[in-house]
């Protein structure tokens, strides 16, 4: 039996790969990796988390714009209904 052993690596990833040729037998290879699944993996999770606080962060910006717009309407609601009641004291008083 014989065996053959190679082993490379580009520093992010490492493959080994066994060669076993028997007497009898085909060639067996055996090939393995490391690093580089877990590597994307770990990177796409992180995109996911960033792009989740993001989407969350803009929907509370969304709901602070909201509340303002409401806010400013019911002001401009209260100075129109004080501005009628003026306007109907003034037509009482020249009555």
């Amino acid at each position: 039996m014989v065996e053959r052993v190679v082993e490379r690596t580009d520093g992010v990833t490492g493959e080994r790969v066994v060669e076993t040729e028997t007497a009898t037998g085909p060639v067996i290879v055996e090939r393995r990796s490391s690093g580089g699944g877990l590597l994307i993996g770990l990177v796409l999770l992180i995109a996911v988390i960033v792009g989740a606080v993001y989407l969350i962060n803009q929907n509370n910006r969304e709901n602070i714009k909201t509340n303002a717009v409401t806010s400013a309407a019911e002001s401009v609601g209260d100075a129109a209904k004080d501005v009628g009641g003026a306007a109907k004291d003034a037509a009482k008083k020249i009555d």
